[in-house]
Formats: structure tokens, sequence, C-alpha cells
């Protein structure tokens, strides 16, 4: 459906399969579009199949997308300049991880718990998706740093 028919279009959505279930990921390309559409590539290519969760703090986020499990490591593409904007972070929001430097996101990512445990991130880690279904499932997810038996994404796929 068009917007000529008076229906709203889709949004791009990512599924993030997990041990305990699925999640669905709303993409917002329209406040970051090279997050999104690397984050899209990476997941297109399995990159994030298999990957742990290395880094989970109650009340706080669950962190991923480094291959090497330490929280050092990303993809083989170049870090991205940050494209931080005024979206509030609350529960299930998305947003990149990064260095000190600002301009270093490269392919790990963290999902937020609450409303108020990441709101002191907003306008300095660049949002890229928002929880839309399954935050129960992120919710399970094993806590620690890094957790004794670390939870992993068994398969991330966009939707088409």
């Amino acid at each position: 459906m068009t917007a000529a028919t008076g229906a709203a279009e889709a949004k791009e959505q990512l599924k993030l399969e997990l041990e305990s279930g699925v999640v669905t990921i709303d993409l917002l390309p329209d406040i970051a579009p090279k997050h999104v559409e690397r984050i899209k590539k990476l997941a297109q290519e399995g990159f994030y199949d298999g990957i742990i969760f290395h880094r989970v703090i109650d009340g706080f986020m669950a962190q991923t997308g480094d291959p090497t499990g330490t929280g050092r490591g990303g993809s083989d593409y170049s870090d991205l300049p940050a494209e931080f904007n005024d979206y509030q972070y609350k529960r299930g929001t998305v947003g990149m991880a990064r260095t000190a430097d600002p301009d270093s996101a490269n392919s790990q990512f963290f999902i937020c718990f609450t409303d108020d445990g990441c709101s002191f991130l907003t306008g300095q880690y660049t949002v890229w998706g928002q929880v839309s279904d399954g935050m129960d499932h992120v919710d399970h997810i094993q806590k620690g740093e890094p957790p004794a038996r670390p939870d992993k994404i068994v398969k991330m796929t966009v939707v088409e």
C-alpha cells in the first residue's frame, strides 16, 4: 500500500532471534541512515548469528555485536561517523556502542532495559532502532560483565 491510498507504508524491521524467542526491532533510518544501513548489511551477511551478549547490566542495557565476545571487537568495515540525535533513550531503545571517540561505532549495539536506565545517553550515542515486540525476551538475557553463561543471537534477519 502507498501513501496515495491513505495507508502507511510498513516500517523497516529486524528480527533478532534469541534462544528464548524473537525480538522485533523497528529501524530508524530517518535519524541514523548510516547506522541502519550498516546493521542491515551485517545482518544480511550473517555477521550477528551466534554472537553473544558480552555485557549485560541489570537496569541498564544488554550489549552484543562483538565477534570476539570481549567488547573490543567489531566488523571488518570502517568505523561510522556519529549520527547523534535527540531520540530519547527508553525501554527497548537500541543504540550503537562506541569507544570514547564519537566516530568509533562499528558493529556493537545495546538494548536498554528501562525508561530511565539509559536516559543519560541521549544525544551521546547513536539511536538506530526501537524494540516493538519481544522485550520480555531481552529481559531474560543472562546478566554479567561478562555473563557466566552468556545468551547469544541465534539469527538476526532483515524483514523485507
